[in-house]
């Protein structure tokens, strides 16, 4: 489990996300236009996930699916889960996010 930062080709913008151990993403940050940005999002995905779901809003989607968002603080968005398939699995992806942003382990892409 771990944060990639990752630069894009097309946009030139950098990109974070959460990754499980499979593989997959759990969570995707925003764009930022400078390599720092993006790790100060680390940081705050870090920071706003410290204290447990309090700053997770949950969602569904035009089709019916959960999902969540991570807010900061001032209720801005700073990560966006997947679609999932039920709430109980919504519910599972946030306590993982919980549990592996606070390792902080960062694979840089760039």
């Amino acid at each position: 489990m771990a944060f990639e930062l990752s630069k894009s080709e097309q946009s030139g913008k950098y990109r974070i996300c959460l990754k499980a151990n499979n593989s997959q993403i759990i969570l995707t940050g925003q764009a930022y236009s400078q390599k720092q940005g993006a790790k100060n999002g680390i940081e705050s995905i870090i920071k706003n996930t410290a204290d447990g779901d309090g700053q997770f809003e949950r969602l569904t989607a035009k089709d019916g699916s959960p999902y969540f968002v991570l807010k900061a603080k001032n209720s801005e968005v700073i990560g966006t889960s997947q679609m999932y398939s039920s709430v109980s699995a919504m519910n599972k992806g946030i306590a993982s996010v919980i549990k592996h942003a606070q390792e902080g382990k960062i694979k840089d892409l760039t």
